[in-house]
């Protein structure tokens, strides 16, 4: 896993959504961005889609950034493809964009695993958070709450650090390009 304090690699992806290009820089929050590698077909996200988008808009006044990312090889994986996310993206309502890593370059520089896999970063844009969203799983009858991802944000805007002790997430590998 990336280390706590490590610098957020930068990129530019285009959003499935608006069709632009957006940086890293352009969508970093004053206090606090999340950055999510999520993608549509994923048990385990779509168990949490729904709480994802409330966090988020829990958040989106507070200066909290969301950024959600699919690494997904979509030749291989056509639910997980550009149009099929902005599909998810908008009858979701996501205030947030959902971003394509075509060459997958973004999750390797990040060091993502899965999906979802969740990275906080304080406004200096140093990882304070990498963990899972809280405990609830597809199968084991826990409602999705949130609660690891949001105390760790509330920590950051507070000006805190968040508690050192932080579960992995869990959920599907990303599905890489075979070479």
């Amino acid at each position: 896993m990336v280390q706590l304090g490590t610098k957020a690699p930068d990129f530019s992806l285009v959003d499935t959504v608006s069709g632009k290009i957006l940086s890293l820089d352009e969508l970093k929050g004053a206090k606090a961005t999340v950055i999510m590698f999520i993608c549509n077909h994923c048990p385990y996200v779509i168990h949490l889609r729904e709480a994802i988008v409330a966090v988020a808009n829990q958040f989106s006044d507070k200066g909290v950034s969301f950024v959600a990312i699919s690494s997904n090889d979509a030749v291989a994986y056509p639910e997980d493809s550009p149009a099929k996310m902005k599909e998810i993206a908008t009858s979701y309502h996501f205030l947030f964009p959902y971003l394509f890593d075509e060459t997958q370059a973004v999750a390797k520089a990040y060091d993502a695993a899965c999906t979802p896999d969740f990275f906080v970063y304080n406004g200096k844009m140093l990882l304070k958070y990498r963990g899972q969203f809280d405990d609830s799983r597809p199968s084991n009858q826990v409602t999705p709450s949130g609660k690891d991802l949001a105390a760790a944000i509330d920590a950051i805007c507070s000006g805190n650090e968040p508690d050192k002790l932080q579960k992995p997430s869990i959920g599907c590998n990303i599905k890489w390009r075979k070479a």
